[in-house]
């Protein structure tokens, strides 16, 4: 037996759909499906009446339901009521990287300015959207903190997820003074994007590859945008590893403004394009679980919410 069977079904439950409770429980269909079988074959009862769309939960189903919603609290309360002595009163946070250097360091200053005692432990950044969803789905994490947009859809059950906006920041293209093409040559970074974008030269292009929130969000920008030539050179997931390799005048990079300030400000990266079109708005925003009530979470979650939006 696993918990996530129970979550499975719970969801299917909810929404009498394999594909819908699949995308909500983050899996494929085919594996949410063996899931459930899974579960049927433990119970020795099958829960599900496949024959019908949409699906509908049998008489034993319907008994087994109550059953499983009590056992998912239970069993998160036992895990919460359990934590080692060095967790105890922490609210466990799984957050992008680049939040919890540029945003939550000074988010968590005006937190406690509202509560002394808030004490937190962080989940590192595991590199791809549903990685670190699943840190959240899974219980391993009470909070999720990420950046929103609508490029970026993501499918969490509004019956068993909650979120508040906290905070907002943009991602913007920018480039060294001075850029690396081909052959040896260089280019000005400034409105390096620009002169793209009208037949210019093939750009070097700094990538957050395909798995992580910006790589997919950019990748749906580029769907939308005139077409420009360029060529990765460089990939990582995590946006200071990028901002050091485009300081180096190795490429286009698209950056939170947040992390980059001082560098523009000093001149060390220029904007690569003066079109607002190119750079996308993002909203902050913390996620829980609605079913996670302990006191360190609720009061956490009530704090975040007194505070409101933050602007880093």
């Amino acid at each position: 037996m696993e918990l996530k069977w129970l979550e499975d079904f719970v969801t299917l439950a909810e929404t009498s759909s394999f594909s819908r409770a699949a995308e909500l429980r983050n899996v494929t269909q085919s594996a949410f499906s063996r899931r459930i079988k899974q579960l049927e074959a433990w119970l020795g009862a099958t829960l599900i009446n496949r024959a019908t769309l949409p699906a509908e939960i049998t008489a034993a189903g319907q008994s087994f339901l109550p059953v499983a919603q009590d056992a998912i609290r239970a069993f998160y309360g036992a895990r919460e009521a359990l934590q080692p002595s060095s967790k105890v009163g922490m609210a466990r946070l799984a957050a992008l990287h680049t939040l919890t250097v540029t945003f939550f360091p000074e988010w968590l200053q005006t937190l406690e300015s509202e509560v002394l005692d808030i004490r937190t432990s962080l989940i590192p950044d595991r590199g791809g959207i549903e990685a670190n969803l699943a840190a959240l789905i899974d219980g391993e994490a009470d909070f999720f903190l990420t950046y929103a947009h609508s490029l970026v859809p993501f499918h969490l059950d509004g019956e068993r997820f909650e979120f508040l906006s906290v905070g907002w920041d943009r991602l913007v293209p920018v480039a060294a003074r001075h850029v690396r093409m081909n052959r040896g040559q260089t280019a000005p970074g400034e409105g390096l994007l620009d002169r793209a974008a009208v037949g210019g030269p093939e750009l070097p292009y700094l990538s957050y590859g395909s798995s992580s929130f910006f790589g997919v969000a950019l990748g749906r920008l580029f769907a939308d945008r005139p077409a420009f030539r360029h060529r990765s050179v460089h990939e990582n997931t995590i946006s200071a590893g990028l901002k050091t390799v485009a300081m180096r005048g190795a490429g286009l990079c698209w950056l939170p403004e947040s992390l980059i300030r001082a560098e523009l400000d000093a001149g060390h990266l220029v904007r690569a394009s003066t079109d607002d079109q190119w750079c996308l708005d993002l909203e902050i925003r913390l996620y829980r679980h609605r079913g996670s009530q302990g006191r360190i979470v609720r009061t956490f979650w009530q704090t975040a919410k007194a505070v409101g939006g933050y602007r880093p």
